[in-house]
């Protein structure tokens, strides 16, 4: 017989199974607390013994997904930091095309909109990934492959607005405009020549 503890980790991952089914289906704006409750077929206060609100809950499916890139990133640590940080590029924008066009139309709405919580889905994200990415630099200078000197946060703040930037593009253009070949040119073209800059 499962153990409460057991049951409440099944519980828990209901949650976040359906709340990621929901936001495929219909974004995270129009989404609410009684719509996961509901497809999980649980009470409404079920909900918040595992979580504060939806960006919560959200913030953990973010972390889950990228558990495969930091496998990877961690399979890859003997790479160059250029290598590195072009993996976790193509990892980034193949996981946000796992999502449909007007899904990340709404995230990107959510960088300068807040909600009830003066908290923004975007706001969250981008904390998200600045520690991402904060991380693989820092790892960087700490191995001495990038000098001491190396303005770590600037980095991280130009190499996330520039994969912001396309990902607006590509919600602007229609799903026209490509992000994988704009993430590849912008590695070729802008970082590998600002990150030459700092190697030892």
């Amino acid at each position: 017989m499962p153990t409460r503890q057991e049951n409440a980790l099944k519980t828990r991952q209901k949650l976040l199974d359906v709340t990621n089914a929901l936001i495929k289906e219909k974004g995270f704006y129009n989404l609410n607390v009684t719509d996961i409750t509901q497809r999980a077929d649980v009470a409404t206060g079920t909900f918040y013994t595992y979580f504060k609100h939806k960006e919560e809950i959200v913030l953990e499916i973010c972390k889950n997904l990228f558990k495969e890139t930091q496998l990877k990133l961690e399979q890859s640590k003997n790479s160059d930091i250029s290598q590195r940080l072009c993996l976790y590029f193509d990892c980034f924008i193949k996981e946000v095309q796992s999502y449909k066009l007007h899904i990340v139309r709404e995230w990107i709405k959510g960088l300068v909109e807040q909600n009830q919580n003066n908290e923004s889905m975007g706001n969250i994200k981008w904390q998200y990934d600045f520690e991402m990415l904060n991380n693989i630099i820092s790892e960087a200078v700490e191995n001495k492959e990038l000098k001491s000197n190396t303005p770590i946060n600037k980095l991280c703040e130009i190499i996330l607005t520039q994969m912001y930037g396309m990902l607006t593009c590509w919600c602007m253009s229609g799903g026209d405009f490509n992000p994988e070949r704009a993430i590849k040119e912008f590695s070729d073209i802008q970082l590998k020549p600002i990150i030459t800059k700092y190697k030892i």
